[in-house]
């Protein structure tokens, strides 16, 4: 028997350094695609003790939302140009668009608190001419009160 030739055993552990380039990049792809993710144009929002949306609800289909800033102007949370306000004929062809292509589609209204309330009745008729059966409203939720 020759002294040196006993046998290795094979080394059974897991190279990590590939996984860890893997996850560095994702966070960088969701560091670069969080902001571009939130949509919309910014409306103070009343407050409301309503029920929250299920977002099971929503996972098939983005809502379609339409915001409507403190000057009454219109925004399409869906479409070419999120942020630029749209003449209330316009929106009313994109939702009727929007409708016929996936219909069924949540439709939310986001109204600013201080828009006057015959315009949120307003854009709710356009709403309704343009397809949508049902429309919710979007809220901020109840801040709680100190010493509950």
């Amino acid at each position: 028997m020759a002294v040196g030739s006993r046998r290795r055993r094979p080394m059974s552990e897991i190279n990590v350094v590939p996984y860890i380039d893997v996850m560095l990049v994702l966070l960088i792809i969701f560091m670069v695609t969080a902001p571009l993710l939130t949509q919309g144009v910014k409306v103070d929002l009343p407050q409301a003790a309503a029920e929250a949306i299920d977002p099971k609800d929503l996972q098939d289909r983005p809502p379609i939302v339409l915001s409507i800033d403190r000057e009454g102007r219109l925004f399409l949370s869906q479409g070419v140009s999120p942020d630029s306000p749209l003449d209330d004929a316009m929106m009313e062809a994109r939702v009727a668009a929007l409708l016929r292509r996936t219909p069924g589609v949540p439709v939310f209204v986001k109204g600013d608190r201080a828009v006057p309330y015959g315009r949120v009745v307003e854009a709710m008729t356009l709403l309704q001419r343009a397809g949508a059966s049902k429309v919710g409203f979007l809220t901020e939720p109840v801040a709680p009160t100190e010493g509950r």
